[in-house]
């Protein structure tokens, strides 16, 4: 920031409120290449719906079960989507006795959504 010129106002999404801090530009490939693989893993319709039953779901998860009744699809078709879920690290598993619980990656969706709005309006003046 330059001494006399006013910082940009920008929304911080971890402590949902307006800061008058410039937000730190992200240059590194390996954060660009991390969101481009989130984004892949979250482009295929039934990934997406699974992700978004799972951010609904809570902490607490959803068993795989659970999220094959949901959306009527066989279990290796559920399979191959999860894997890719989890490959992308916006899913994780913890099997609890029989039962495979498949909980979504709060820590890593606010990164990506950081990633995504960090720079918002930053080339327009915010009035």
């Amino acid at each position: 920031m330059q001494p006399g010129k006013p910082a940009s106002l920008y929304f911080d999404n971890t402590r949902n409120i307006v800061d008058r801090v410039m937000p730190v530009l992200h240059d590194g490939s390996m954060e660009t290449d991390k969101a481009a693989g989130c984004l892949e893993a979250l482009s295929n319709a039934t990934r997406l719906k699974i992700y978004r039953h799972l951010v609904r779901a809570g902490k607490t998860g959803a068993p795989v079960g659970e999220i094959q009744k949901q959306f009527n699809i066989p279990g290796s078709t559920l399979s191959h989507h999860l894997a890719r879920l989890v490959r992308a690290e916006l899913v994780m598993q913890e099997r609890q006795s029989r039962t495979l619980i498949c909980r979504a990656n709060y820590g890593l969706m606010g990164d990506l959504i950081h990633f995504l709005t960090e720079c918002c309006c930053v080339d327009e003046s915010c009035k």
